[in-house]
């Protein structure tokens, strides 16, 4: 029988240059594989029959918009997970879903290889194959820019030579990655991190800079997760693609950094995460509101490491498992309100309500109904500093 390799397809001039030169190579038959994670462009009919044309022995399309939605951007929001406390994790997020179809489809066609179009240097080679091997330790995987040196010149004379019906000429000065969850921009002059990007870099988000009226949202959550805009029931797919519009419309969500790469290096990376962000924020500041102090302290921790796990590409590991059980429990009592105004690149929360709320107006007020009971503070002040106390004591007489 001959040997079949699953390809990830994204319908580009690598992916389906990959077809052919997989088969040339290994001789193997290619299953391409293109997952819709909102990424948008072409029609996945279309992206099917170009991989047809291009040598594939089968294609297979999946809409798994509201999935990646619902079981990796919903739990990346109850996290509050911003890797280096400042990217939402847009590519990271939308490898692990790929996964899960590569895998399924290599069970489905009797496929023991799974091909990716990712470069030897960066994270998502680890994030599919580490992916993989947790889901499918019997899989091997390839990848034929890195495994076979398929440069781009050679994947564009590779191209032209064979006469695959796609375009080899337009080329994008910028290495492009996007989902409904945010867009990254990286390579081209942005390599050079004392460049500034320019405007044409973006696409999710309008120019902050400009003059324009502000925008007030109010986002309602559930036990963590997003049920309502505005009073209006909505999905987690909707209610990302509603903030992407509104809170892209008034510039939120740009984000320009150096980020320390799994494999090593820095990396200066642009992003564009409009909903994300704003989903985030209000997140944040609901379990502000509604989150014990020591569990409240505790979970930002767990945050920061959930972060590293998923951009490191451990999304299905042991560890990553057991810290998602601790942020659903910590996310049951997060439910309630937050009114936002989205205006000049910031997402601004300027109201909150709950029925969970630790807020006590009366404890915290200055004003008459005041309930706290002062008089307990200067005997909890003295045992809650003892030890320092005590320590101090010793040094001074050494």
């Amino acid at each position: 029988m001959t040997e079949r390799v699953v390809l990830a397809y994204s319908g580009g001039l690598d992916t389906s240059v990959a077809i052919g030169w997989i088969a040339e190579e290994t001789g193997a038959e290619v299953i391409a594989v293109a997952v819709d994670v909102g990424q948008g462009g072409e029609d996945l009919d279309v992206i099917r029959k170009r991989a047809l044309a291009c040598g594939a022995i089968e294609a297979e399309v999946a809409d798994a918009k509201d999935e990646f939605a619902e079981e990796y951007c919903l739990p990346a929001i109850k996290a509050n997970a911003l890797y280096m406390d400042r990217y939402p994790l847009v590519s990271a997020l939308s490898r692990p879903t790929i996964v899960k179809h590569l895998v399924a489809a290599a069970r489905k066609h009797g496929a023991g290889t799974v091909a990716h179009g990712c470069t030897g240097k960066g994270n998502d080679q680890v994030r599919f194959e580490a992916g993989i091997s947790s889901l499918a330790p019997d899989l091997t995987c390839i990848a034929p820019v890195r495994d076979y040196a398929m440069t781009r010149d050679r994947a564009i004379a590779f191209c032209e030579a064979e006469g695959l019906p796609i375009a080899t000429t337009k080329k994008s000065p910028y290495s492009i990655d996007q989902n409904v969850f945010g867009r990254a921009v990286e390579t081209g002059f942005l390599e050079d991190i004392w460049n500034a990007p320019i405007e044409d870099v973006y696409e999710y988000t309008a120019d902050p800079a400009t003059p324009r009226e502000a925008d007030e949202v109010i986002i309602t959550f559930d036990k963590g997760v997003p049920v309502a805009i505005d009073g209006e029931p909505v999905t987690v797919l909707q209610a990302i693609q509603r903030l992407n519009e509104r809170a892209g419309a008034q510039g939120v969500g740009r984000i320009d950094m150096v980020e320390d790469r799994l494999v090593g290096i820095k990396s200066r990376e642009v992003y564009e995460a409009p909903g994300a962000i704003a989903l985030i924020t209000a997140h944040q500041e609901l379990e502000a509101v509604t989150v014990e102090r020591e569990l409240a302290r505790y979970k930002r921790q767990v945050e920061q490491r959930w972060g590293e796990l998923v951009y490191d590409g451990l999304w299905f590991s042991p560890l990553k498992r057991a810290l998602d059980g601790f942020i659903a429990e910590a996310n049951e009592q997060v439910s309630g309100e937050i009114r936002m105004t989205l205006h000049g690149g910031r997402a601004v929360v300027t109201g909150r309500k709950s029925q969970a709320s630790l807020y006590d107006f009366n404890l915290a007020t200055y004003d008459s109904g005041d309930t706290f009971d002062q008089s307990l503070s200067k005997g909890f002040i003295e045992i809650f500093g003892m030890s320092s106390k005590i320590a101090a004591k010793r040094d001074l007489q050494q």
